[in-house]
């Protein structure tokens, strides 16, 4: 297997766009071709993903950016894993690269819902789960990952303060993001005096729609061995699934996807969680930023919601969570999450983090899941070591 780097990477800002899907999406992957200093018909092929596109009424959007790019020739193939999606895109790019079919590979995500009204918008979401026997029974995402919150709650004294922490450092980290959707911060007594959505779970455990588009270019070493920018290491990349409905798993303290592919990326990377200096983990809920943390061995299981509390997870403290702002505050436009954690890691490895640079970048995690856990990507990159 070919060493296989991130060498180019571009996002939209999240929030509400003003062009299509389509159009962002060209956008965002000519400039991470741009980033990336190629030539776009050195890309072998595109992997691109947009869940809803069917919302603006287009499909099949690979050939239509591939065209854009002036590369109409190139295959492409439409990545679809609900919330997950472009991360398990850029681990097929990783196969292709890895394994040498193709020297570069483009990958982008894109979604745009700010169109459509919160009802229809939230039945597009809903899609992403067991449609019979959870959506048409009224379990919308806040009411699957509340029953989460409720069972972790439970089992290990789970406080709503603590979720609220989370809540508060993200919304702090997004304040120091140009491209996050929230760009104001919180505190915990607003969070306190939010609505309940699903109980626990209050307006301010909640991600928010957004629009938004990310791309990456993914690269054999051997190929391109001196990019302009400082390039990721693929050390790890691992997708792995479970039991798509909540109401079959023995266990709803955590996601066994995630436990899964955290223990196989480690393996593969040959690390340790000590050894990860930062992670962006999936927190479209504040519970899934506090089970993620402790599915992926971060923390021991019940004791992740104090580190918000303590510090422990903030931009300063000893393991930084979620910089950019995460799910949260950064905004979760579906396609366009998976590759807008690894464009973070890519902006805090280029010193170009900002306000929100962490002091320690040597190594970094992605975690993204699919809906309630169906499906989850972990990535695991390093700096290079010449």
């Amino acid at each position: 297997m070919r060493e296989t780097w991130v060498i180019g990477a571009a996002t939209s800002r999240f929030g509400k766009l003003t062009e299509t899907g389509r159009e962002a999406a060209s956008r965002v992957a000519l400039q991470a071709v741009d980033s990336a200093g190629i030539d776009p018909k050195r890309i072998g092929y595109t992997f691109v993903s947009n869940c809803f596109g069917v919302a603006e009424h287009q499909a099949h959007l690979g050939p239509l950016v591939n065209t854009a790019l002036g590369i109409p020739e190139v295959p492409s193939a439409t990545i679809e894993s609900a919330c997950s999606s472009s991360s398990a895109g850029l681990h097929e790019a990783y196969l292709h690269v890895a394994s040498g079919l193709d020297d570069a590979v483009l990958v982008v995500g894109a979604e745009r819902l700010s169109h459509l009204d919160t009802l229809r918008a939230t039945s597009y979401f809903a899609m992403g789960a067991d449609y019979p026997f959870e959506t048409r029974n009224g379990a919308t995402f806040p009411g699957l990952y509340a029953t989460l919150a409720n069972a972790h709650q439970k089992r290990f004294g789970t406080r709503s303060e603590e979720l609220g922490a989370v809540a508060v450092k993200n919304h702090a980290n997004g304040a120091r993001n140009p491209n996050a959707h929230f760009q104001k911060e919180i505190s915990l007594s607003t969070y306190l005096a939010s609505p309940v959505i699903a109980s626990p779970l209050r307006l301010y455990d909640c991600c928010p729609f957004s629009d938004g588009a990310s791309a990456l270019v993914v690269a054999a070493r051997e190929a391109f061995p001196r990019p302009p920018s400082e390039p990721l290491v693929v050390r790890a990349s691992v997708r792995s699934g479970s039991i798509a409905d909540l109401h079959d798993r023995p266990d709803m303290t955590g996601l066994p996807a995630s436990r899964v592919a955290g223990e196989k990326a480690f393996r593969m990377a040959k690390l340790l969680p000590n050894d990860i200096d930062f992670a962006e983990v999936h927190d479209c809920f504040t519970i899934a930023e506090v089970m993620a943390l402790e599915d992926l061995g971060f923390f021991p299981k019940g004791e992740a919601a104090r580190a918000a509390v303590e510090g422990t997870t903030a931009i300063d403290g000893r393991f930084p969570v979620n910089p950019s702002g995460g799910l949260k505050a950064k905004g979760h436009p579906v396609s366009a999450t998976g590759a807008a954690q690894v464009v973070e890691v890519f902006e805090q490895f280029n010193q170009r983090a900002g306000r929100r640079a962490v002091p320690r970048t040597r190594t970094a995690l992605t975690h993204n899941v699919g809906a309630t856990g169906g499906s989850c990507s972990v990535h695991i990159f390093s700096r290079r070591d010449d």
